[in-house]
């Protein structure tokens, strides 16, 4: 059987140059050669480009074009990993943030990794990952987002007290950048719990500390409230007509 030939790469925007990277994932191209890296660095660009544009085939296109100019750099092993992750193939997402943590000897991806495994209905993986000293070496924010997948996993697993009791021992002290998805997991947790009022508490303080708009937490303290947004009005038990003059 006929050797097919290398496949086309897919075309790189004009504007990019590949100087946008990071200057860590830059440091991990010194390995390749000048004009390789160079080449390898427009299309991760482009791989962050297509997923901004949530167009995963594009962004998947470009970054198996990475792995295979570069299957040795972490960073080409994650992009394909976080194009995967997004596409749902959280088989494949797993087998490569696995590559890049045993390729860097980073434990970055094990939120990424333990979420994998919740994913494929492995609740059980995913908690031991969640318990293993990796995990609790992880910087605060990440601790956090570990916390947030083992509460949605314990939900997963039918134990929403358990989901909640995950959660407390994280929200008190001031607001941090993640306290707007630790806010809104936690009032979840409450809610699923047969905690309305807290949940609704929760969600209030959520839609409040998320400023850049991470969460649908206001929305979800609308619908809590019995508002429901019709386009330019808004019904509160009362459908708005909008041909009716101001009253």
């Amino acid at each position: 059987m006929p050797k097919q030939g290398r496949r086309p790469e897919p075309a790189i925007d004009d504007d990019v140059t590949g100087g946008e990277l990071d200057r860590s994932v830059r440091g991990q191209l010194r390995t390749l050669s000048k004009e390789n890296a160079e080449g390898v660095a427009q299309h991760l660009v482009m791989v962050a480009r297509r997923l901004e544009e949530e167009d995963y085939v594009g962004a998947l296109a470009h970054a198996e074009t990475v792995v295979r100019r570069a299957g040795r750099v972490p960073a080409a092993r994650e992009a394909l990993g976080f194009v995967a992750y997004r596409s749902g193939d959280y088989a494949r997402a797993l087998t490569e943030f696995r590559t890049v943590r045993r390729l860097s000897g980073s434990s970055h991806l094990l939120p990424l990794m333990v979420d994998c495994e919740r994913g494929l209905g492995r609740p059980e993986r995913a908690l031991e990952l969640l318990r293993s000293p990796e995990a609790r070496a992880l910087g605060p924010e990440d601790q956090v987002e570990m916390l947030i997948i083992g509460s949605g996993i314990r939900r997963d697993m039918g134990s929403p007290q358990a989901a909640v009791l995950a959660l407390q021992g994280k929200l008190a002290g001031p607001p941090r950048p993640w306290s707007a998805r630790l806010y809104y997991a936690y009032a979840d947790a409450l809610l699923d719990a047969g905690r309305r009022d807290e949940a609704r508490e929760w969600f209030g303080k959520a839609a409040v500390a998320d400023a850049d708009g991470e969460t649908d937490a206001a929305e979800r303290l609308d619908e809590l409230d019995g508002i429901q947004v019709i386009e330019d009005g808004v019904e509160a038990g009362i459908e708005v007509d909008e041909d009716s003059p101001p009253a």
